[in-house]
């Protein structure tokens, strides 16, 4: 793997690409934007940002020509990372639209409950459910920060065996998930302070390694 990672960042509309760019270069990545699937060739990784809703999201990737390269990146156990939607968009549909999305996930995408508040915005904190180097350095319960009123619902639920994470608001929502080199957060990293760098930072060293 070269030293400096090639990362490509989707770019579909959904998301504040620049934040996410500065922040990944900022701890070592290089950043292309990826509008379609020719631009994933010669990448290393790919990362999925965004906010919003998951089917005009499917429908710009459909439109784009990057949504079968996706799920074939995701087949192939590349390294990739979602970010809030581009996490609720690896699992298989979603309540909020009824949108078919990626579907490297087993189960789907719900809306939050019994939220004091929606959307969830604001900091709050990410318990762990098993270790993942993603999250070295970060302590257990750190606060980040998330934007959404609907997380990811793995079929396993709870207990499912790609569960890092977990954040309370009202309700017990998903926040973090991974499978091989498949990862996903429902906060915003690159909005999230020093532990936000530091979670991106674990992951382009995994590039780096895979």
């Amino acid at each position: 793997m070269r030293a400096v990672p090639r990362i490509a960042v989707v770019d579909y509309g959904a998301g504040n690409l620049v934040s996410i760019q500065q922040a990944l270069t900022s701890v070592g990545a290089e950043v292309a934007f990826a509008r379609d699937g020719a631009a994933l060739t010669g990448i290393d990784a790919v990362v999925v940002p965004g906010v919003g809703a998951a089917a005009p999201a499917m429908d710009r990737l459909r439109q784009q020509g990057i949504a079968e390269p996706l799920r074939v990146w995701l087949a192939a156990d590349r390294p990739f990372l979602g970010i809030c939607l581009g996490l609720q968009l690896l699992f298989e549909s979603s309540d909020e639209d009824r949108a078919v999305t990626l579907g490297a996930l087993a189960g789907t995408t719900t809306r939050l409950l019994d939220a004091p508040t929606l959307p969830h915005i604001g900091w709050n904190q990410v318990v762990r459910r098993r270790a993942h180097p993603v999250f070295d350095g970060i302590e257990d319960g750190a606060d980040f920060y998330f934007v959404h009123s609907y997380a990811g619902a793995p079929q396993g639920g709870p207990d499912d065996e790609v569960v890092v994470a977990q954040t309370t608001h009202g309700g017990t929502f998903v926040s973090a998930v991974a499978r091989g080199a498949l990862l996903g957060v429902q906060f915003h990293p690159e909005r999230s302070g020093s532990d936000g760098l530091r979670l991106l930072g674990n992951f382009v060293d995994l590039v780096r390694a895979a």
